[in-house]
């Protein structure tokens, strides 16, 4: 039995820019941090032959192509598995749909487990890309690479998304007591809203293959709240680094018209009214969960669970997607 997990994920600036439609012509930056709640895949070979799928769904099928859930089915057919004799199990500390790209830490960790099944090991960067290729390339998803890359690598890390479609990855240059205010600080709160984001990101991808100057405009400057996010970070100025978030989240509402409705709007001044420096919606938009940065988070703790959201405490991971289990 093989037990593999991978991270999931928060954007702290410049999310967006890492979609192909964008950072083909203009070259994406953003900073991303792994978090310690994980998606979990186990493989193994069952007594009897056959593919045996445990998620959502079950499944119980005899060839690949009949395989319904389609990262698995791509998986499975890249890795080229003739006489399939395997079991998968997936299980998640949140669920999918809320903003924390568990679509890639799933495929990351999925991928990570069959490879190590056959005896293969993988790099960060090369368990990366096989995730993108899998999710863009080959399922044909309107989504950025962002996510597949942290989940793989782990950490605070700044990614540049190159026109030729490379990726480089730098750690951030955190001092350990910038470290420690973000995990105090940072406080996530479940909206309740789940959604997929694919309806959001195909309308960015559309509107930026076509050069729609309103969307391109917005891309850089979020580009740039990127760079400025890093420099805050890098310089210990964490509630300059809140102001930044807030400033965002203002820039990402005008992307698209599903980014939040009046009951996230309703919320959000909630929270920026009991103790929050800043914040916004993680992921593409439309539901999962809220991101602030407090300057009172006894206060905003308060404040948001007597609204009734539930919050979820996080410290960031450094590990990245990896083997906990190989018996």
């Amino acid at each position: 039995m093989i037990i593999a997990r991978s991270p999931l994920r928060i954007t702290l600036g410049g999310g967006g820019t890492d979609l192909p439609s964008y950072y083909r012509d203009h070259e994406g930056f953003l900073v991303s941090a792994a978090i310690d709640k994980y998606v979990y895949v186990t493989v193994m070979r069952p007594f009897t032959e056959g593919i045996y799928l445990k998620y959502s769904h079950l499944e119980h099928v005899d060839k690949i192509l009949d395989v319904k859930h389609p990262i698995i089915r791509e998986s499975l057919q890249m890795l080229g598995f003739n006489t399939p004799q395997v079991e998968i199990t997936t299980l998640a500390d949140i669920p999918a749909g809320t903003g924390l790209g568990s679509s890639g830490s799933f495929t990351t960790a999925l991928l990570k487990a069959l490879y190590t099944h056959r005896r293969r090991h993988l790099h960060q960067e090369e368990l990366a890309e096989l995730a993108c290729h899998i999710e863009i390339d080959r399922l044909g998803e309107p989504i950025g690479k962002q996510d597949q890359y942290i989940a793989a690598i782990g950490g605070v890390t700044c990614f540049t998304f190159h026109k030729d479609d490379k990726v480089s990855a730098e750690p951030l240059g955190l001092s350990m007591d910038t470290m420690f205010d973000l995990e105090d600080n940072l406080l996530l709160f479940f909206t309740g809203f789940s959604r997929s984001a694919s309806g959001i990101l195909k309308d960015q991808q559309v509107r930026s293959q076509q050069q729609d100057s309103d969307m391109l405009k917005n891309l850089h400057y979020v580009k740039d709240l990127g760079y400025r996010s890093r420099d805050a970070l890098i310089d210990g100025k964490t509630t300059l680094f809140g102001e930044l978030m807030h400033e965002h989240w203002e820039h990402k509402k005008r992307r698209s018209g599903g980014m939040t409705n009046p009951k996230i709007d309703e919320w959000y001044e909630l929270g920026m009214k009991n103790g929050a420096v800043g914040g916004k919606l993680v992921g593409a938009g439309g539901g999962g969960f809220l991101m602030f940065l407090a300057k009172d988070r006894n206060k905003l703790r308060h404040t948001m669970a007597a609204a009734g959201l539930e919050e979820v405490r996080f410290r960031f991971d450094f590990e990245g997607t990896k083997v906990v289990l190989a018996s």
